[in-house]
């Protein structure tokens, strides 16, 4: 008999992907974990029957999440990452240099767990002396953290359920709050053919925060439709072009792909433009 994992993306989408073998499954306090093994993708973690990681195409998303805003700062030593508990937004983070720390405020310890002995490369940097593991509401955390950040991630789950919290205009205040006079943050901001309400709702919240706001792009193939966005904000340097020069080990982020990543599609752009987000 043949075993599928299905993500129902929307009421009328879904993706499945055949499954070999179910290498964990457990409730933790918060939300259903899975871990299966797939000829197609590799291991994939799954968060109440949501993928959020393959082993095949987990690159693109972390590297894109994490370099571009690190990239945009000239000297990034102070990083928090909210949400990621899987470690591969950790593990690009510090792969810079200039970074001395990196948080990761996650809210279920399980997920932490079953990430360090099913995705080992994914969380590799949980075990660099730069990495501060705090299991917490990063809601609630970052409350406490003024003036603390060069660079703020939130790297989560869809805004329904216990992450609805992190995408309202309260967080994004507490946000820009924790940030030092030169922060930056960035999340990632669902498909542009399925959420593009959502897109332009946290294009316009972080615009009354921040004099530089701008969504960008890269192709997810696990993702809902394949595309997926970013929406970046900054408190001094534009985001669209790299600042820095020095080279580390990607597989898909490139400078040339940083500057490309903003270039929008006309029909994003356009309802960016008239909903008079940008």
């Amino acid at each position: 008999m043949e075993l599928w994992v299905t993500e129902n993306q929307t009421p009328n989408l879904s993706l499945s992907i055949r499954s070999t073998e179910t290498l964990f499954r457990k409730r933790s306090d918060y939300q259903n974990i899975l871990i299966v093994s797939t000829p197609q993708y590799g291991k994939i973690l799954l968060l109440d029957n949501t993928i959020q990681t393959t082993e095949k195409d987990e690159f693109i998303y972390h590297e894109m999440i994490a370099h571009v805003a690190l990239y945009s700062h000239p000297t990034p030593s102070h990083v928090l990452v909210i949400g990621g508990g899987d470690g591969g937004t950790v593990r690009e983070v510090l792969k810079h240099q200039s970074v001395s720390l990196v948080e990761l405020a996650e809210i279920d310890r399980e997920v932490v767990e079953a990430s360090k002995k099913y995705f080992p490369y994914l969380s590799s940097g949980f075990s660099d002396h730069r990495c501060k593991i705090i299991i917490a509401d990063g809601t609630e955390y970052i409350k406490k953290m003024e003036g603390s950040y060069d660079i703020v991630i939130v790297d989560y789950t869809d805004p329904v359920g216990p992450a609805s919290n992190l995408f309202s205009k309260n967080f994004y205040t507490a946000i820009h709050t924790s940030l030092n006079t030169d922060g930056i943050f960035v999340s990632q901001t669902e498909s542009p053919f399925l959420h593009i309400d959502f897109i332009i709702k946290t294009h316009t919240t972080l615009s009354t925060l921040f004099p530089f706001v701008h969504v960008y792009i890269a192709p997810i193939p696990t993702y809902p439709s394949g595309l997926w966005s970013f929406t970046i904000a900054s408190k001094k340097y534009d985001p669209s072009s790299p600042l820095r020069t020095d080279a580390i080990e990607t597989k898909y982020y490139l400078p040339e792909i940083h500057k490309a990543s903003f270039i929008l599609p006309r029909f994003l752009k356009d309802a960016l433009r008239t909903s008079k987000a940008i």
